[in-house]
């Protein structure tokens, strides 16, 4: 049986070739690594060729540069369970259940406003902030206030919106709603293709 340390010296071994691999497939050289993370030539070479120990100091530019989350770089070995398992965020007497890992770039999540317990839907409170949001009303209603306009949007509708405008979102009748957020920074908008026409 391994202990523990034979089990971190075997994954630190693999880093090497993974970022190599990892690399090589993104067709990168050296430099241009080094000149994204700001990492020496060197260090780089003797990081993939198992002669330098990794360190998150190291893995962690390497990973926004490769765009893969840090297990990844490391090899973490996965669960039985195949799904992956993110932690929800509660704000604002809501929850967000994240639905993407990937660092920057567009963000997704899953939203859930819960019934009100006396049914009376709450006042708007808009609020602006940088990005661009796509939502997509999965259940119940929901109100969307929008600068000026007051929208209400049933199961099936969706909606999209530069955030610096003053926006807030609740439930239309005190009941539940759900929804899928698509969030991207300033100038980052959701790509929607076309239907293909029928030849």
């Amino acid at each position: 049986m391994q202990n523990d340390g034979d089990q971190t010296d075997e994954v630190l071994d693999a880093v090497g070739p993974r970022l190599r691999a990892l690399r090589q497939a993104r067709e990168h050289t050296l430099a241009d690594v080094t000149a994204a993370t700001g990492v020496s030539e060197s260090t780089l070479s003797r990081l993939e060729s198992g002669q330098r120990r990794a360190t998150l100091e190291l893995l962690l530019p390497l990973a926004r540069v490769y765009d893969v989350p840090l297990d990844d770089l490391v090899g973490a070995p996965r669960t039985g369970d195949p799904r992956v398992h993110l932690k929800p965020i509660h704000r604002f007497g809501m929850t967000f259940v994240p639905l993407s890992r990937r660092p920057g770039g567009t963000q997704s999540y899953k939203m859930i406003i819960p019934a009100r317990p006396d049914g009376v839907p709450p006042e708007p409170t808009p609020q602006t902030h940088e990005g661009f949001e796509w939502l997509y009303v999965l259940d119940g209603r929901l109100r969307l206030v929008l600068g000026e306009h007051d929208l209400v949007l049933p199961p099936g509708e969706a909606a999209e919106f530069d955030t610096l405008l003053p926006h807030w979102l609740g439930s239309a009748d005190g009941g539940a709603v759900e929804l899928l957020i698509l969030f991207g920074k300033q100038g980052e908008r959701a790509h929607v293709r076309a239907s293909t026409r029928r030849s």
